[in-house]
């Protein structure tokens, strides 16, 4: 190990979950590449994630990674559920693994916002001709152009469960270390948290208790089907930003009644469920929802949210708004961001054999 500890940097501090130990709590955020081919990560996602394994990001989560076919956003989205997708992703953690680094896996399933054109050919829904499938979510509500989902059955709501929990399971085989349940950004599971896409009238919407029902049931399921002595994380939006939608204090609560439920982190984000949201943007802007809802819970809690230097991410800790930070644009614009940032700080963190010399370490600022 190339580098001095330096007592004080909570960034460069090791973070333990249940058997797992993570080596820092700068962390890279889940981020559609659009480029997988049939559910099957291929060069590129090795590519783009094993930059940020060698680049010192201690957790890496993938993107939204759908658990059915029916629950891509795109054609383009990783997926798990088969066995050639078990494959492809077991060589990229091989790498991630090799380099010190934890992989973890965000399963996803779209809902209405799903059977999207891949951002770079078009927008909006995928025409049946081009490859397209029929959406659903828990009400007959649209969002935006993407036309108006099937309102689910019990039945569907139960197959989607089960695809959760067989998704899991798979991840462990093919090498993950961490699953995230992706409950956020307008997809599925959120939109039946929020009152604005759910207005179902049996036990899987109306009030808190009924629209909450489905993330609780995926929790269990995937709880069973997943190591005991490997974490279980949740992304959540933590507001709709919208007038009647899905707010702050309902996340409070959420996250306050999952304690106990085998559920090891809560991922703050928010928004994303509708257009007419209005989102006060700035650097750090989703921190104050972190610490509402790290004290509203014993769960521990990271953050995401423009956060772009190391005295920032740090300070972030310091002052107990988050246990953790999950980094996104600043590891796209340089990889190796955590190295420089431990630089910066005085923080301890695992260089790659080949960038231990002095002649590649001073290259870092």
């Amino acid at each position: 190990m190339a580098s001095a500890k330096i007592e004080g940097v909570k960034l460069f501090t090791p973070f333990t979950l249940r058997g797992l130990t993570i080596a820092n709590r700068l962390w890279a955020a889940p981020m559609c590449q659009y480029s997988a081919t049939d559910g099957v990560p291929n060069d590129w996602h090795l590519v783009h994630l094993g930059s940020f394994a060698k680049g010192g990001a201690g957790l890496l989560l993938t993107e939204a990674t759908s658990v059915t076919p029916e629950g891509r956003i795109s054609r383009g989205d990783t997926g798990l559920w088969n066995d050639e997708q078990v494959e492809a992703f077991s060589r990229i953690n091989r790498f991630v693994s090799g380099q010190g680094a934890v992989p973890g896996v965000q399963l996803a399933h779209a809902g209405r916002k799903a059977s999207t054109a891949i951002p770079w050919e078009g927008r909006g829904l995928l025409d049946p001709h081009d490859g397209g499938w029929p959406v659903v979510g828990p009400s007959a509500i649209g969002v935006g152009d993407l036309g108006t989902p099937s309102e689910m059955s019990v039945g569907e709501i139960e197959d989607v469960v089960r695809a959760f929990a067989d998704a899991a399971a798979r991840a462990r085989r093919a090498g993950f270390e961490v699953v995230e349940i992706h409950a956020a950004h307008g997809y599925l599971i959120h939109q039946f948290l929020s009152p604005l896409s759910n207005v179902r009238a049996d036990g899987y919407g109306g009030d808190f208790a009924g629209r909450t029902r489905l993330l609780r049931e995926i929790v269990a399921a995937v709880r069973d089907s997943w190591p005991q002595d490997l974490p279980v994380f949740v992304r959540i939006s933590a507001t709709d930003w919208a007038d009647g939608g899905w707010t702050v204090e309902e996340s409070a609560e959420l996250v306050a009644s999952l304690a106990g439920s085998g559920v090891d982190l809560i991922d703050v984000s928010s928004g994303g469920l509708t257009p007419e949201q209005r989102i006060s943007v700035g650097p750090g802007y989703q921190v104050p929802f972190a610490r509402i809802l790290r004290a509203a819970s014993p769960i521990p809690v990271a953050t995401v949210g423009l956060i772009t230097d190391s005295a920032q991410a740090e300070q972030v800790l310091v002052d107990g708004s988050a246990d953790a930070v999950f980094v996104g644009r600043a590891l796209l614009r340089e990889p190796q961001w955590p190295l420089r940032a431990a630089k910066e700080l005085g923080g301890e963190i695992r260089w790659p054999r080949p960038y231990r010399s002095a002649k590649f370490r001073g290259s870092i600022p």
